[in-house]
């Protein structure tokens, strides 16, 4: 009798660390608690969310791939859930529909970006594309990147008559106290104004406009933001019929890993408390 209730005491007991330890996982009001990784290396970062942004870069309302364009509202409605969690407790959301900004001419969140002061930044900004001395060649052949079968999209023929996209995706939310710029000095701009030191990436494609705008994940982690990419919430341009002739989701993974090993920590939306 006495070796059952020890027993029934210890599992109290290892329940009641077990519950303690749950309970210290979950976030504070206000607080990020996000469990990020860079290659196999994975860590707890414990973020203030008024000290955070959220990008959203250049989810279209079309596309010169009708592959991507399928992508794209397939992960809209997760990203603008995702994007009321985190505006919810405080963070920054600033949508950059790049080449289409000017829709959104005269509104309080494009004129909320064109307004911050301008601050001097560290490094010059601008575009950022690949940086061979710095993370050599990206995994993939993107050279020819629309994947729709079994007739591919005439992209040049489409970009000839003018891009197709319009403004950002209308499954995405963009709430009164949201931002919208595609120019990163307005971003810098907006980022020291607030006090932000945090920067959550999502958006397409993750192998161009991701890492390579203004705004993208080079020029950010340059600046010196502390910046992750939720690769729950992004995509590549990638034709499987190019190297390394992997799957499409394979192309997504191996930038993925590109940017864990080269620029920054990825993380998944359903991590973060």
């Amino acid at each position: 009798m006495i070796h059952r209730l020890a027993l029934a005491a210890a599992l109290l007991v290892s329940l009641g660390c077990a519950a303690s330890q749950e309970q210290a996982m979950k976030a504070a009001p206000g607080t990020f608690v996000l469990k990020t990784r860079r290659l196999a290396d994975e860590k707890t970062a414990t973020w203030n969310a008024k000290e955070t942004a959220v990008i959203v870069c250049d989810m279209w309302d079309n596309h010169t791939c009708q592959g991507a364009v399928r992508r794209v509202v397939g992960f809209a409605p997760k990203l603008d859930a995702f994007l009321k969690r985190c505006r919810a407790e405080g963070a920054l959301i600033i949508h950059a529909p790049s080449d289409v900004v000017k829709f959104y001419d005269g509104t309080p969140q494009r004129k909320r970006a064109q307004d911050a002061t301008a601050v001097t930044p560290p490094v010059e900004i601008k575009g950022r594309r690949l940086i061979p001395e710095k993370e050599g060649q990206l995994p993939v052949d993107d050279s020819d990147w629309c994947d729709c079968k079994p007739v591919k999209c005439p992209v040049q023929e489409i970009a000839k008559k003018g891009w197709p996209w319009t403004r950002q995706i209308a499954l995405i939310e963009i709430s009164p106290e949201d931002a919208i710029s595609a120019d990163g000095k307005e971003v810098w701009n907006l980022f020291q104004q607030r006090g932000i030191k945090n920067l959550i990436m999502t958006g397409v494609h993750t192998n161009m406009c991701v890492l390579g705008r203004s705004f993208g994940i080079r020029q950010m982690t340059m600046l010196g933001v502390n910046t992750v990419l939720a690769r729950d919430l992004t995509d590549c341009l990638y034709d499987p019929a190019k190297k390394p002739y992997v799957s499409h989701d394979r192309g997504t993974e191996l930038i993925v890993e590109h940017i864990e090993r080269h620029w920054c920590p990825s993380f998944l939306s359903s991590d973060i408390r």
